[in-house]
C-alpha cells in the first residue's frame, strides 16, 4: 500500500490544487523541476555549470556539476530516489541552499575530484522568460515555465590540484529555474514521433549582465526559421522593463563547425536600433558531462540506482561528436550602448536552418 501521508510542505499555505506538495498535477511521465547555474570568471580561465532536478513521476532526483578550465572539463553527476522532503535540495555530494529565495543561495559540492562552496546573491529581480510550449504533431511535448536572474557569486572552486578564488569583481552568475513537461529519455514517441521528425533546429538563449541593467535575450526557430520562441527584454532597477523587438542575430561560425566566434544581435525599434556584441571568451557543451541530451554516458531524470554518484574528466582539446547535436553554453564578453557586460551564449544549431545557409545535419560553415 503506498504511504499517502502529507509531506513537509504541506504545512504551508502553498497549495495550487487539492493534492499533497508531494504530487503534481498532470500524470506525464515527463513532469520535471529543475535549476542550472553558469558560474564564470570574465578571463575565460573558468566555467562552471551546475544544476539540480526533481522528476516526479519517474521518483527521480538527480544533479550535476561541470568545470570547464583549459582544455579539460571536470564532471561529478549524482542520481538518488527522490524523498517527501522538497525543500531538501541535496543529492550525492551536490546541494543547493536557499538562503533567502530570490535573493540568496548557496551552492555546494564536496566531491574529491569537483568541490566548491559558493554565495550567489542577486544582482537584480527575477525576470521571467516567454512561456515556451513544443508540440510534435498534436501531442504537446514540451511545456516550460521559466524564470531568469543575474547575480554575484563568492567563494571558492578547487578541481584537479587548483583553487580558484571567486570573487563578485571578477566573476558573474546567471541561473534559469524552469518546471513543466519535458522530454525525459526511455519513452517511445510513437507514430506522431515518426511522422514529425526534426529537420532542424536554432536556439538562443543570453543572459547578460552590466553594472546597471540585465538583458535576457531568447529566440528558437526551426529548420524554416519560423520561430516559435521569442523576447528581448531590459531590466533597469527602478524603471519598467523595456522590450527590446525582434531579435535579429549575425553569427560568424568557425569554419567546418557550427561552434560560434563571434556574434551580433540586432535589438530594439527600428526607429532606434540597438546591437549586442558577443565575445565567446569559453565553452562547455552540454551534452558533454552535464547530462543534456545527446549525452551518451547519463542524461536528467533516467534511473541510475540509489546512491549513484559518477565522475568523469573529459578532453576538450579535440571536437566532440556529440557537441555538434546539442546545445553549448559560452561564457562571453558582452558590449552594447558603450557598456560593457558579461553573461552565457547559449547556443545550438543542428539540422536545416535555412536563414544560416544549412542544409542538413552534415552542413557546416564554409
Amino acid at each position: 500500500m503506498a504511504d499517502d501521508r502529507p509531506a513537509p510542505l504541506d504545512e504551508y499555505p502553498v497549495h495550487q490544487v487539492p493534492l499533497s506538495m508531494k504530487h503534481v498535477a498532470t500524470g506525464d511521465r515527463n513532469a520535471y523541476d529543475r535549476c542550472i547555474f553558469h558560474v564564470f570568471d570574465h578571463t575565460g580561465r573558468a566555467l562552471l555549470i551546475l544544476g539540480l532536478g526533481v522528476y516526479p513521476n519517474l521518483g527521480v532526483i538527480d544533479a550535476y556539476a561541470t568545470l570547464r578550465t583549459g582544455d579539460t572539463l571536470h564532471a561529478v553527476r549524482a542520481s538518488d530516489a527522490l524523498g517527501e522532503d522538497r525543500m531538501r535540495l541535496a543529492v550525492g555530494p551536490l546541494r543547493i541552499e536557499v538562503v533567502r529565495p530570490l535573493q540568496r543561495l548557496r551552492l555546494v559540492c564536496t566531491d574529491a575530484q569537483l568541490s566548491y562552496d559558493l554565495t550567489w546573491t542577486a544582482a537584480f529581480p527575477a525576470l521571467w522568460e516567454p512561456h515556451h510550449l513544443q508540440r510534435r504533431g498534436d501531442r504537446l511535448t514540451l511545456e516550460g515555465r521559466r524564470f531568469v536572474q543575474a547575480g554575484r557569486v563568492a567563494g571558492v572552486i578547487r578541481a584537479g590540484g587548483t583553487e580558484l578564488a571567486v570573487s563578485a569583481e571578477g566573476w558573474t552568475g546567471t541561473r534559469d529555474r524552469s518546471w513543466g513537461v519535458r522530454p525525459v529519455p526511455g519513452e517511445d514517441g510513437g507514430r506522431l514521433a515518426a511522422d514529425h521528425p526534426t529537420e532542424g533546429f536554432h536556439w538562443i538563449w543570453c543572459p547578460v549582465a552590466f553594472e546597471d541593467r540585465f538583458l535576457m535575450v531568447i529566440t528558437q526557430e526551426d529548420a524554416e526559421g519560423y520561430r516559435t520562441l521569442n523576447d528581448a527584454t531590459l531590466v533597469r532597477p527602478g524603471h519598467r522593463d523595456r522590450q527590446l523587438g525582434w531579435p535579429r542575430a549575425e553569427i560568424g561560425y568557425r569554419s567546418g563547425s557550427r561552434h560560434p566566434e563571434r556574434a551580433v544581435i540586432h535589438l530594439g525599434d527600428p526607429r532606434k536600433p540597438e546591437e549586442l556584441e558577443v565575445e565567446i571568451l569559453t565553452s562547455s557543451p552540454l551534452a558533454i558531462g552535464a547530462g543534456y541530451p545527446p549525452a551518451d554516458d547519463w542524461q536528467h531524470g533516467t534511473w541510475q540506482g540509489r546512491g549513484w554518484v559518477d565522475r568523469r574528466t573529459y578532453d576538450l582539446s579535440a571536437p566532440h561528436p556529440l557537441a555538434a547535436y546539442g546545445v553549448t553554453d559560452h561564457s562571453a564578453r558582452f558590449r552594447m550602448d558603450g557598456r560593457t557586460g558579461y553573461g552565457v551564449f547559449e547556443h545550438g544549431c543542428f539540422g536545416r536552418h535555412d536563414p544560416s545557409g544549412f542544409t542538413g545535419f552534415d552542413s557546416t560553415a564554409p
